[in-house]
């Protein structure tokens, strides 16, 4: 196996459009060394990284805040299980929260779909006149306090 992967098959590997990777390298999420042809290579660890941006983006994480997470991670070495160990557990109460909103967003909604909105007394999303404005903006029942 090579030592480093051309932008086609970090894309083939991961999934991931070679668009996305290019723009995950201009972000600071991943990065590449360059031959002397200008042409991308990246180590065969940055398709963890990769791994770990998509499925933190299909759990909710902002590009943002994963970022912060890879540059807690060391450079200029493969992150070693001790390492991710870390990052996980400084995620670990984040996770939770969004696993505790996403079962009640689950529950509520299934409710909601079958009530027909009979019941506006007990609906997490009716909010009549506006009364939870002072509370902040968004869905103020559904969102932790």
């Amino acid at each position: 196996m090579p030592e480093s992967l051309t932008i086609g098959q970090l894309a083939a590997r991961s999934g991931v459009a070679a668009s996305a990777l290019r723009y995950y390298e201009r972000l600071g999420l991943i990065s590449a060394e360059r031959t002397s042809g200008n042409q991308r290579r990246y180590a065969r660890a940055e398709l963890r990284r990769v791994a770990f941006i998509r499925i933190s983006q299909q759990v909710g994480v902002s590009l943002e805040e994963i970022r912060e997470a890879l540059d807690s991670l060391p450079a200029g070495r493969t992150p070693s299980p001790d390492d991710w160990a870390q990052l996980s557990t400084a995620w670990r109460d984040r996770l939770t929260e969004k696993i505790d909103l996403m079962t009640r967003l689950r529950d509520d909604l299934t409710g909601c779909i079958g009530c027909g909105c009979l019941s506006l007394q007990r609906c997490t999303l009716y909010n009549p006149v506006d009364q939870l404005a002072a509370e902040g903006p968004g869905p103020r029942r559904l969102l932790p306090r």
